[in-house]
């Protein structure tokens, strides 16, 4: 693992809030959350297989002087570096849709939901299509895709993403998450909106507007959108639920709230051979969660210098 590089002066423009401090305490290793929170992020890249392969890839980035280590969890993902060069988004590879410029952590939720060629799959909150171009890369551009988001301004992003990786087996849609009604997919993807806990090292301004009352604000959206995916699952099917937040409101609560609702929801082991995780919160602020929680991941920065996520994956029996 590289070695941190603290953002100069982070912690003094932006102070944690007591409130905050006294949570995270409880939650995990604060000095260690803290220090790589407040470190720059690894740039990582996805190699995009259904325009070119990893080795052909891998070895034109490092004939310009790049430096590639793989991530262990996704055999196409790889943290890249240069002596003198950030600008990652600049290689030819990235414009012609061979890489994809994509957090190492942001691509586990794929990996977890493993959509496969001819299923039918919704990306309930798709923009700006990251994990929509990877599992159309695992899906070999076979079946279908739905990519859906609710903010037209994200829209841009994400036509532009589909069409720069080639993808053919996608449709993007304009709606709610809440506007699906009775359809029968076989996967679906809720990486759902947050409070961002996870990714302070990329957003530094998360810290100043973090505050209770909007978690339990989000966290109301959260189940709502995962509710609505849970219903237009068919019998059989499997959905992934995952946030870049690492409040137990955001994360356990709602799959526990999902449980208590659904007899017919069941949590399925998430694992992904090659990453370090945390154990799940089962205990949060005098309320226990379903131990089917257990089967859950929950990835803090310092578990293996990437952004924290929490990943879920649920069938309907």
């Amino acid at each position: 693992m590289a070695s941190l590089v603290p953002i100069p002066d982070a912690e003094k423009n932006f102070p944690f809030k007591p409130a905050f401090k006294e949570r995270y305490r409880q939650l995990t290793d604060w000095e260690e959350f803290k220090r790589y929170s407040l470190s720059f992020l690894r740039r990582s890249i996805r190699v995009n297989t259904l325009l070119a392969s990893v080795p052909e890839v891998r070895k034109s980035i490092q004939a310009k002087g790049w430096q590639l280590e793989p991530v262990p969890w996704c055999k196409e993902g790889f943290w890249i570096s240069h002596p003198e060069r950030r600008d990652v988004g600049n290689l030819l590879e990235h414009h012609l849709g061979k890489i994809y410029v994509q957090e190492a952590a942001s691509m586990i939720p794929p990996l977890v939901l493993k959509p496969k060629p001819g299923e039918i799959v919704l990306d309930l909150c798709a923009a700006p299509g990251s994990k929509t171009t990877q599992m159309a890369a695992m899906m070999k551009n076979k079946g279908l895709i739905i990519a859906n988001d609710y903010k037209g301004d994200r829209m841009s992003s994400l036509g532009i993403n589909v069409q720069r990786s080639g993808l053919t087996n996608t449709i993007i849609t304009l709606m709610h998450g809440k506007r699906f009604f009775e359809f029968q997919f076989d996967k679906i993807l809720v990486d759902a909106p947050c409070s961002g806990t996870g990714v302070i090292r990329k957003s530094l301004k998360t810290i100043t507007i973090w505050n209770p009352g909007m978690v339990k604000k989000i966290a109301r959206q959260q189940k709502e959108l995962l509710e609505n995916a849970f219903k237009n699952l068919k019998a059989g099917g499997e959905l992934v639920y995952s946030t870049c937040s690492l409040e137990p409101e955001e994360d356990e609560a709602v799959v526990d709230w999902l449980l208590q609702k659904y007899p017919e929801a069941k949590v399925l082991k998430a694992a992904v051979s090659g990453l370090r995780t945390s154990p799940v919160i089962l205990e949060f602020e005098g309320t226990t969660y379903n131990s089917q929680i257990k089967s859950c991941l929950r990835i803090w920065p310092q578990d293996n210098d990437t952004e924290g996520f929490f990943v879920a994956k649920i069938k309907k029996m």
